[in-house]
């Protein structure tokens, strides 16, 4: 797909189970927000843009709105058709989207804005969404006031190379965008409860630049991970933890 990532191209096509598996849900805000905000229920017709696995879209799919999803990488895709076969996915990219014009009440990019934050990008969602349609941006951040959340963070940047983040704040330089209104903005407040292995190791392994990495510095990300479980107060030893997040949720619409 045109000007996918190198990280994103490699780390999520081997990274695909690992995302399935640690990625967090979304908090329950997050339904009222789809609802009020973007306007989504029964009879209107959203696109998940860079659905990943799904983990965003049942929450689509919950509003009642018709839903289709489009991901450019194909061991996600699988991941996502195990999960919501009921769901159309289709082979596609932000800058290349393969539906027709003014289709769609609702486009939205969980996780995967930053990816794509140019021109060529907005102007391609532009072009789905009907006059008047909501792009919604929607993001689980870290929380690194928490001090092993923190920590975390440290082992994983010496690998982050040229990776597009959302913490980058990169991606914010793409609005005011032409044809959409003024971004809004929302935050909750979120925590993904598991076991360790799922909700700290696996979701640190799903990170896209941390899963392109070759099998040796994977398993010694791996291996410092646990370390730093079994040395932390209050996570070591636990059946269950909770990692901290906050949920931003951006919104515009297109301007008729």
């Amino acid at each position: 797909m045109t000007n996918l990532h190198p990280s994103a191209a490699g780390g999520f096509e081997a990274g695909a189970a690992a995302y399935a598996a640690g990625r967090p849900g979304y908090p329950a805000e997050i339904d009222g927000w789809l609802r009020e905000a973007l306007g989504l229920a029964l009879g209107t017709a959203a696109l998940d843009l860079g659905a990943g696995t799904g983990k965003f879209t049942e929450r689509l799919v919950a509003t009642g709105a018709s839903v289709t999803a489009v991901e450019p990488v194909a061991a996600m895709r699988a991941e996502f058709q195990r999960a919501l076969p009921e769901v159309t996915i289709l082979a596609g990219s932000a800058e290349a989207i393969p539906l027709p014009d003014s289709g769609f009440d609702a486009v939205v990019c969980a996780q995967a804005f930053h990816w794509f934050a140019i021109p060529a990008a907005l102007a391609e969602i532009r072009r789905v969404l009907k006059p008047g349609g909501a792009l919604g941006l929607v993001w689980n951040v870290r929380d690194e006031r928490v001090g092993w959340v923190g920590a975390l963070d440290a082992i994983m940047r010496p690998h982050e190379s040229d990776a597009p983040r959302h913490e980058s704040g990169a991606w914010r330089r793409a609005f005011p965008a032409p044809g959409f209104s003024p971004l809004d903005e929302r935050r909750f407040a979120f925590g993904h409860e598991g076991p360790p292995e799922r909700v700290i190791v696996d979701r640190v392994m799903s990170t896209s630049f941390i899963a392109a990495l070759g099998e040796a510095e994977r398993d010694r990300v791996r291996s410092n991970v646990r370390a730093l479980i079994a040395a932390t107060p209050g996570l070591a030893g636990c059946e269950r933890v909770t990692y901290p997040y906050e949920t931003i949720a951006c919104w515009c619409r297109k301007l008729a």
